[in-house]
């Protein structure tokens, strides 16, 4: 058992010391790119600064052959590329257990560690994953003189990973957050679905029927696959202080359903969602991102409240001090994006000004 006096001092000599709370950064939006598809490559510089995090992938969807040429793409792009201050470098390496891993993170931490924020890691099974990548980046951040720890995101993509969910979270102060894994995790649960993400029309609810007849038309009302995962994926970042996300629906043509399930997710808890194509950027951005109305109201409960104790009556409604902590949050967030996206500043600043009026 390892000593929590230990937890937070550097696993390797000469490495950065560990981080006692994760940067509370805007990441609404991880754009997906394929290094090794110079066309898609070709797009990152335009794409810094309208989106929070751009990230290198070199594992899923990347075939085998090409995997060598989006690790050294990647490389070239980080050492070309002013990623500015409010974009952030990630990258999702292979998983462990293949035979690329090693290299990626070898290669990257000692090439062009400075520049990455985030190591998303595939298809974590438990604690002993990111045991095993926190050490590795410890000694290879020595090696490179790098000055700040590079952060774990770790992807559940397998029901041994869900079973083990609170124990990833807090394997080690690198961790960042979670994503979810849907077509892996849906594979390995051998639930009946091929669709990455979203919904499905055969998981529902039935409306009684109103007589004897069982066949007459009644209300069906389509469920979410993912609101338990979701759930516990939320319950399990929060305790550790960490960051949910959900992670890449699938169906690119229907933006209707991806703002939706974004939009579930935003309101359990998620901070952020990947994006498959420009088209999911604006998308996440927007839903992940509070409402003016929202922000209005949160502010009004907050100015109401004075010191947070007792009750107020606001509108017909009792405010009192969950009220205010359930505001603080959505106030928060509000400050923290407007701080980095001009475009929110201006629409947040405008309820400020109406509330004042």
């Amino acid at each position: 058992m390892r000593s929590a006096k230990d937890f937070l001092r550097p696993l390797a000599v000469g490495a950065p010391a560990p981080l006692t709370e994760v940067p509370a950064r805007p990441s609404r939006v991880i754009h997906f790119f394929d290094p090794s598809n110079e066309k898609m490559a070709a797009k990152v510089p335009a794409l810094v600064g309208t989106v929070d995090v751009l990230l290198g992938n070199l594992e899923d969807a990347v075939k085998a052959d090409r995997k060598e040429a989006a690790r050294a793409g990647l490389v070239a792009i980080a050492k070309a590329t002013d990623f500015g201050e409010h974009t952030q470098l990630w990258t999702r390496v292979n998983a462990l257990d293949s035979p690329w891993a090693l290299d990626d993170l070898t290669t990257l931490v000692t090439e062009i560690g400075d520049k990455l924020d985030v190591i998303m890691v595939p298809k974590v099974q438990g604690a002993e994953d990111i045991h095993y990548v926190d050490r590795l980046l410890a000694q290879l951040e020595a090696k490179a003189g790098l000055t700040r720890p590079i952060l774990v995101h770790a992807i559940l993509e397998t029901a041994r990973g869900m079973v083990n969910v609170e124990e990833i979270c807090g394997a080690s102060p690198r961790m960042q957050g979670l994503s979810l894994g849907p077509a892996d995790l849906a594979a390995d649960r051998r639930m009946k679905t091929t669709r990455v993400g979203g919904g499905h029309p055969g998981y529902l609810v039935r409306e009684d029927a109103a007589g004897d007849d069982v066949h007459a038309t009644r209300a069906v009302h389509q469920q979410d696959l993912w609101h338990y995962t979701i759930a516990r994926m939320v319950d399990a970042c929060a305790m550790h202080g960490i960051y949910p996300y959900y992670g890449p629906f699938g169906d690119i043509t229907d933006v209707v359903a991806c703002e939706d399930q974004f939009r579930n997710a935003f309101l359990l808890g998620c901070v952020g969602a990947w994006s498959l194509h420009p088209v999911q950027i604006e998308i996440g951005k927007r839903v992940f991102s509070p409402s003016a109305d929202d922000v209005r109201h949160a502010r009004r409960v907050v100015a109401a409240m004075g010191d947070g104790t007792g009750a107020v009556m606001l509108d017909g409604k009792m405010e009192d001090d969950a009220s205010l902590k359930q505001c603080l949050v959505i106030v928060e967030l509000a400050e923290r994006l407007a701080a980095t996206d001009p475009d929110l500043a201006r629409l947040y600043a405008e309820t400020t000004d109406s509330q004042e009026a």
